[in-house]
């Protein structure tokens, strides 16, 4: 039987990012990014972080070849970690030269998912103040207490004492009241530290506006090489998650073949050491668009969040017989 096990990873922007959308519009900035379409709450997708992670675990692992969508180039793909963490589709000559090619082709046995912002920076009077909401909280993991009975519509909950209105950025709510947040064991480190005793909790309608009223837009325009100024028509603005928000991303290890390749220098011992070797590179060269312009690093906090689909399955099991 297959052990299937989730992580769940906490991450924080170092650098605004930027997941477009592939296009213009006609609104508040030419390029937007990526949204969920339910919330309207920008995210950054499982595919771009997939991408991203297997490309980068793959210039770790010394074969660049591995990261595309053929992997001809990769000699014995079953003895590479990317190609067997992520999948592989080769083509060689068959055995019978009369058949012609035949195509080895096996899937990946890790599922990333999409990102979603889980604490967002936004501008008060009183400084930097994180907002989030309790369901996400506790979605994620954390433990959260409130004084009051439940958030309402135009209060907010602090992790301090306040009882003057507070804005958020353009809206001023008032206090509702304190609220207690404690972070899982393997996030409770910095910069979880340096956040804790400013957070803002707020109702999940309150949350979507306040997100996509205080995204990062920015400027750029095209220079003109001949005479040096900006290129006329050229003017375009564009969105991004701004830097220190934390998000929380999911990946479901699902290791049906059983064979993981050892590599004694790498230490990568299981798919889940590929996943995180590639993701903890992200801080470095970032994902997304407008990489080049300082958009897209992202780093890891902690160490993710493990669970065996069994524990879980016997926990669902007490619950049902009680």
């Amino acid at each position: 039987m297959a052990t299937y096990v989730r992580l769940r990873y906490l991450l924080q922007t170092t650098d605004p990012v930027h997941i477009g959308t592939g296009g213009y519009r006609l609104g508040r900035v030419d390029n937007a990014i990526v949204r969920d379409p339910g919330t309207r709450l920008p995210k950054i997708p499982g595919t771009s972080l997939h991408g991203a992670i297997r490309a980068y675990a793959a210039y770790l692992y010394g074969t660049p070849a591995a990261a595309g969508q053929k992997h001809d180039a990769v000699e014995k793909p079953d003895e590479n970690p990317i190609c067997y963490t992520f999948g592989y589709i080769k083509k060689q000559k068959a055995n019978d030269s009369n058949e012609g090619e035949e195509v080895m082709a096996y899937s990946g046995v890790v599922n990333i998912f999409d990102a979603h912002i889980l604490l967002f920076p936004v501008y008060s009077m009183v400084g930097p103040i994180w907002v989030s909401t309790a369901q996400r909280l506790k979605e994620a993991g954390f433990s959260v207490n409130l004084s009051g009975s439940s958030l309402s519509q135009e209060g907010v909950f602090l992790t301090w004492e306040r009882k003057n209105p507070l804005n958020l950025g353009w809206l001023m709510l008032p206090s509702a009241g304190r609220v207690e947040i404690n972070a899982p064991e393997v996030w409770s480190s910095e910069p979880w530290n340096v956040v804790k005793d400013r957070l803002a909790l707020v109702s999940d309608a309150l949350f979507s506006q306040i997100v996509n009223s205080n995204l990062e837009v920015r400027t750029s325009v095209s220079i003109d090489p001949e005479t040096g100024a900006a290129e006329e028509g050229a003017l375009f603005t564009y969105e991004a998650i701004p830097r220190a928000t934390f998000l929380t991303m999911e990946a479901i290890i699902d290791d049906y073949r059983g064979n993981f390749p050892k590599d004694d220098s790498k230490k990568w011992s299981s798919p889940a050491d590929v996943l995180t070797a590639g993701l903890c590179l992200i801080e470095w060269l970032g994902v997304g668009g407008m990489g080049t312009r300082g958009f897209g690093r992202i780093a890891l906090v902690g160490r993710p969040k493990e669970q065996n689909f069994e524990t879980l399955q016997s926990q669902y099991h007490e619950q049902l017989t009680r």
